[in-house]
């Protein structure tokens, strides 16, 4: 099933799962909005509103806001200091479709839960092989220390006298050979 829904000027063809990106509406990130303007509900038996159709609503997930790409609008004349750029940047609401209603029904699909990052559990102290690894790199770093220390001390040495090239010289200006 899918349907034709119109909002901001624009009109969009969605299915259930889709992802839009429309001009800016009222509500809050991860909530469900209706939208109510349904053009053509399709299926089996296509429905056609005239100019909507009654009783048909599209309920969506609000996933974020957001600004859009800047738009930029340039004019050059061919004057010196007749530049002129001027931009705006569009608000965007990003929605995930739920589900399509008809009958007046009311939305049944709630907004899905977060995904939440994996927590690893905590290591037990008897099978614990991170601790190994950095005894294993402790005595590495002794042993470094060891080498610097071994060494003596350095002495500043003198810098060698550089032979430096004679410098040519430019030739005349004017006279041709």
């Amino acid at each position: 099933m899918f349907a034709v829904i119109k909002t901001g000027g624009r009109q969009y063809r969605v299915v259930p799962d889709d992802v839009l990106e429309i001009g800016k509406i009222a509500g809050d990130v991860g909530t469900i909005v209706q939208l109510g303007e349904v053009l053509l509900v399709g299926g089996e038996s296509p429905v056609l509103g005239a100019p909507t159709v009654a009783g048909a609503t599209v309920a969506a997930e609000v996933l974020q806001h957001k600004r859009g790409p800047k738009i930029i609008s340039f004019k050059k004349r061919r004057r010196k200091n007749s530049r002129r750029k001027r931009g705006y940047r569009d608000e965007i609401t990003v929605l995930r479709i739920t589900e399509i209603l008809t009958n007046d029904n009311k939305p049944t699909i709630g907004p899905r839960p977060k995904r939440e990052k994996p927590v690893e559990a905590a290591p037990v102290d008897g099978d614990d092989e991170a601790p190994k690894a950095a005894k294993k790199k402790a005595p590495a770093k002794k042993a470094a220390a060891k080498k610097k220390a071994a060494r003596p001390a350095a002495k500043p040495r003198a810098k060698p006298e550089a032979k430096k090239a004679p410098a040519k010289k430019a030739p005349a200006k004017g006279k041709k050979k």
